[in-house]
């Protein structure tokens, strides 16, 4: 399954890289793309992560998420 979390609040590669990690430690999560000029994450999940977990995660992280799609 594959999830865009649409993300606000990226600058840098810094975040890329913040963002990228927080996403790779939430269980299931197998490929997490991040891009900087789109200002969302595409993951790929082996089983399933909750929307919830997902925006949890980023914001601990210092970002904001504002919109969740399942692909």
């Amino acid at each position: 399954m594959k999830k865009r979390i649409s993300i606000e609040g990226m600058s840098c590669g810094h975040c890329v890289r913040h963002v990228k990690e927080a996403l790779s430690e939430l269980a299931g999560v197998t490929a997490v793309e991040v891009s900087l000029e789109a200002k969302n994450a595409v993951i790929e999940t082996s089983a399933e992560v909750k929307d919830e977990d997902i925006k949890m995660a980023i914001e601990d992280a210092g970002y904001e998420v504002k919109e969740i799609v399942r692909l």
